[in-house]
């Protein structure tokens, strides 16, 4: 049987698949430059493979293509979907179609009165000094207004015209329009006429019915009303997507990874959880993988070809309530991400006075300069030219035909130009690699401000945490980055080019839910917590009824708690003793602004109570040294590698020689058929019985 754990990013899709089927190791075995196959306990073996994201002219979908390259099917052949046991995904569809605007299109259904309170939000000023306020395009096409209210007590002022609506949604149905969205005034507490609503469009038959109370049941009509039209914009992107992976394989247990760092079924994956579906499992894999090394304060770097995503951990998930992407609004428990634009192909400019890196990206088509399809210079393409990146050690996959290696001579040609124009413009004349290192400097500085954001700027230590570095492009500059932040240790899982498909495989199932409350914290609250989350608690396993598992269940109840009068909430733990809570929030409050209210009552402005349930995980080998300690690992050749100003001669070392106990001074390239890793100098690397590459700084 075989487990599929996938990843669709923006520039390369990563497969990490676990079998027990000698057959399938014997064919991949003779294509050891695409497939990187370990053998772990129990007889099963670990397949990680790469491929493009998109690349039109040789297949549609790059998981399903990822699928049949390791059963090494042709295009005609079916999928043996009797052969696979699950396969755990996680997909950027919904977010590029968020980004590019190329949802569904939709309906707003909401109280008369309030047609334009989406539009107009919060009011707020992105950029303070710009005279002219350009508003983000609103995901809905038309609104509906329905003359109905309920007070915020919950009595019913007006009832619904239910004629009225049904002509109403009757002339946009004619239009072509399928989805809608119903956001009601105070309808996450009082949910009748939403539910009334609803049940007319279903009637009429709007495929897509997203309900504000279902949707995101918090108080704020604009962040819940702007909840429930991304949900209704991507959910059909999405569903459509969903179904066309089931259709190449039926019967085979599908799930999707969701924003929060918890798998779903298939089935029951819907658009406001999809927005950082892959960035998640990264930072599930990264924490997991950390914690088997022993790191428990990280701050995980995921660098890929498109963005750069950090994230902070110290003991458990960081979550946030509130995320805005692309101008759109949402309101849903998310992984604390900080995404910057920049990755292995992110574009260089010059744009007559300064270096620019970013925010455009060559995405994988056409891809960097090197890819072979005309792109231009990227951050990737700085690498080649520095010599850190040498296409015999890159998969040969580009070219019209998918098996070419990347073009250097591209790169030299183009930067030699870039280098000859800015000494034209500037009368500054710098070597073609002076010029790249220049690009890469100014990469690493955006990368290491995302870093102190989530950590400096937030009270903590970053020279306490390892750096735990992945995707594609990280080993890199994983040493740049963290000279940068005064970091001395960097973590390098074998899996770290994958390690956002491999974080699929070692996430758990969960299954949140939250419920406003807008109550004073105080003693006779609690029993009333305590029902409510019960309640939460029972829908919440429902969700995961069809999940088998011979372990129990964990359930984590949190509190979002608040200083009456202020907006800003923080999250602690449920205690039946609130002091305990108090004290908690005191603390938190102290860490995050510097100060606390001790004066102010507490309000709990909602609770979460997340189901999580613990599935199988691929079990990592120790592996042995069989080299006599006095034998150091042998470079397979030395190279030229441009680095604190000076070329280096620099030996590049293949990360399947090295045996635990080895160590390499930088400067140094180890390779591996997923990602490279540049050791700069004042660095050692060191392998240890877990396969585990760990860095530190030497001096």
């Amino acid at each position: 049987m075989l487990k599929v754990f996938a990843d669709r990013g923006g520039t390369f899709t990563d497969i990490v698949a676990v079998t027990d089927e000698q057959t399938i190791i014997d064919r991949l075995s003779k294509h050891q430059e695409r497939f990187l196959i370990v053998p772990v306990p129990n007889q099963e073996w670990v397949i990680v493979y790469k491929l493009l994201s998109e690349n039109p002219e040789q297949y549609q979908d790059a998981v399903i293509q990822g699928i049949r390259d390791i059963f090494g099917l042709k295009n005609y052949q079916p999928i043996p979907y009797t052969s696979i046991e699950v396969v755990k995904m996680g997909t950027t569809v919904a977010t590029n179609a968020l980004l590019e605007r190329q949802g569904d299109r939709v309906v707003l259904i909401i109280t008369k009165g309030f047609k334009d309170a989406l539009r107009i939000g919060y009011q707020n000023r992105p950029d303070i000094f710009a005279r002219h306020i350009i508003l983000p395009t609103m995901l809905y096409e038309q609104v509906i207004e329905v003359d109905e209210r309920y007070d915020a007590h919950g009595n019913e002022l007006k009832l619904v015209n239910i004629a009225q609506v049904k002509q109403d949604l009757q002339a946009v149905y004619h239009t072509g329009i399928r989805s809608c969205a119903i956001v009601f005034m105070h309808g996450d507490r009082y949910p009748k006429h939403e539910q009334q609503v609803a049940a007319i469009a279903q009637e009429i038959g709007f495929t897509q019915i997203s309900v504000s109370h279902q949707v995101s049941p918090l108080m704020k009509l604009v962040s819940r009303g702007d909840t429930t039209v991304v949900d209704a914009y991507l959910t059909p992107i999405l569903r459509r997507y969903v179904n066309q992976v089931a259709s190449q394989l039926p019967n085979v247990r599908l799930m999707f990874m969701k924003s929060d760092g918890g798998l779903v079924a298939a089935e029951q994956f819907q658009g406001k959880d999809s927005i950082l579906s892959g960035p998640a499992g990264g930072i599930v894999g990264a924490v997991q993988t950390s914690k088997r090394a022993g790191f428990n304060l990280v701050i995980t770097f995921d660098m890929g070809g498109t963005s750069t995503d950090v994230a902070h951990f110290k003991g458990e998930y960081e979550r946030q309530l509130d995320l805005e992407i692309a101008g759109a609004r949402m309101r849903v428990p998310v992984l604390s991400i900080n995404t910057i634009a920049a990755g292995g192909g992110s574009i260089l400019m010059f744009d007559g006075s300064s270096y620019r890196v970013g925010p455009k990206s060559a995405s994988s088509n056409p891809g960097p300069a090197c890819y072979r399809r005309g792109g231009p210079l990227t951050v990737t393409d700085a690498n080649v030219m520095l010599g850190k990146i040498h296409p015999q050690y890159f998969p040969s996959v580009f070219g019209s035909d998918g098996n070419l290696p990347l073009d250097k001579n591209v790169v030299l040609e183009k930067f030699n130009q870039l280098a000859q124009e800015i000494a034209t413009v500037t009368g500054n004349y710098r070597t073609p690699e002076q010029v790249a290192a220049g690009f890469i400097a100014i990469a690493v500085e955006n990368m290491a401000n995302a870093i102190k954001k989530i950590s400096l700027q937030r009270g903590y230590d970053v020279t306490k945490y390892v750096l735990c570095c992945f995707g594609g492009a990280g080993g890199q500059v994983a040493c740049l980055i963290a000279d940068t932040l005064g970091m001395k240790q960097i973590f390098l899982h074998p899996y770290a080019g994958v390690l956002s498909a491999y974080g699929m495989g070692l996430a758990d199932v969960r299954a949140t839910r939250v419920r406003g409350v807008e109550q004073p914290l105080n003693p006779a609250l609690i029993p009333q917590l305590m029902q409510l989350m019960e309640t939460l608690e029972t829908e919440a396993r429902s969700e995961l009824s069809q999940v088998e598992s011979s372990v129990a269940a964990e359930v984590i109840q949190k509190l979002n708690l608040k200083y009456e009068g202020t907006i800003s909430t923080l999250s602690v733990d449920f205690d039946a003793d609130i002091t305990i809570m108090q004290t908690a929030f005191a603390n938190e409050h102290k860490s995050s602004y510097g100060f606390t209210q001790a004066e102010k009552p507490l309000i709990v402005e909602s609770i979460a109570v997340e189901v999580i349930q613990k599935m199988d995980t691929p079990e990592e080998p120790l592996i042995t040294r069989t080299r006599p300690i006095e034998l150091t690992p042998q470079p397979v050749e030395i190279v030229k590698m441009f680095t604190a100003d000076q070329w280096h001669d620099t030996p590049v070392y293949r990360r399947e020689d090295l045996q635990p106990g080895d160590w390499i001074d930088g400067a140094a390239i180890i390779v591996e058929k997923i990602s490279t890793i540049v050791v700069e100098p004042n660095w050692q690397a060191r392998l240890n019985e877990r396969n585990h590459l760990i860095l530190q700084r030497s001096c």
